[in-house]
């Protein structure tokens, strides 16, 4: 149920037909967990403080650096040296107190992801680098929980929906990351943000939409992207969606599949 001061704060949403009361209630029952309180996670993590998510969970065992706030914008200058994890939770109770947060100041890694993803209902990747991706990805398939995920590069990034678990409406298997990648580049072929840099507003951009298909998720409207992947390209201004398809020989959920527990990740 919402509260008097609930449902002032969401009215906006209320109002929506897609949304809704109904559509609030689920928002505010959900638990979604976010990789990272980078500049991907620190929009993810207020937008959704916003809409009135019930629990979220952030792990980060990074802290904020002065190089940071030109696009992580759930901090402040105040915060530099200090853990990114609580920090955020600290903000996000300050945006609205009506969500519970649970800051987890540690690294994602194959002995801990499935026991912490097994308690989220969704899980947000925002993480910066492709050995965390290929596990929070592995590690939502064998738990069962959807996925939202976003990349960045200088001026582009994507975003897609992974519900690699379940079949489509057509009774066709949903695909996964390695589907989608089958494997990582080369160690060093992709430059770090700190060596490439980033424009400071495309982690808001791509943030944003990553919050904003984590409601559509929960709530149950619109198409998702499941099975696409949505391109932003900032230098001209384009976004263009790419479809990809389940795998037969992906080594996660194909016909023959190897990988079956977090071990290949350690």
């Amino acid at each position: 149920m919402l509260d008097r001061q609930e449902l002032e704060r969401y009215a906006r949403h209320i109002v929506l037909r897609e949304v809704g009361g109904p559509g609030q209630a689920k928002l505010k029952a959900a638990r979604v967990l976010v990789i990272g309180a980078g500049g991907l996670g620190a929009p993810v993590l207020l937008y959704l403080a916003a809409a009135g998510i019930g629990t979220l969970g952030v792990i980060d065992d990074d802290a904020v650096s002065l190089s940071n706030l030109q696009r992580q914008v759930i901090f402040s200058t105040d915060d530099i040296g200090q853990p990114k994890a609580a920090r955020a939770g600290e903000a996000i109770t300050r945006l609205n107190p009506h969500v519970k947060v649970e800051a987890h100041d540690a690294r994602l890694t194959a002995a801990n992801a499935l026991d912490l993803i097994a308690r989220y209902d969704l899980v947000a990747d925002g993480s910066d680098n492709f050995a965390t991706r290929y596990l929070v990805s592995d590690a939502c398939y064998l738990a069962k929980k959807p996925l939202v995920t976003a990349t960045l590069h200088t001026f582009d990034g994507s975003l897609t929906s992974i519900r690699a678990h379940e079949t489509g409406a057509d009774g066709k298997r949903n695909p996964t990351y390695r589907c989608l990648f089958p494997e990582p580049p080369p160690a060093g072929s992709i430059p770090a943000c700190a060596e490439a840099g980033i424009l400071g507003a495309l982690p808001g951009v791509l943030g944003s939409l990553m919050a904003l298909e984590v409601i559509r998720e929960i709530v149950g409207f619109g198409e998702g992207l499941v099975g696409k992947l949505l391109m932003v390209d900032a230098r001209d201004m384009r976004f263009e969606t790419f479809h990809y398809a389940w795998d037969a020989n992906n080594p996660l959920s194909g016909n023959n599949p190897v990988i079956k527990d977090l071990s290949v990740h350690r």
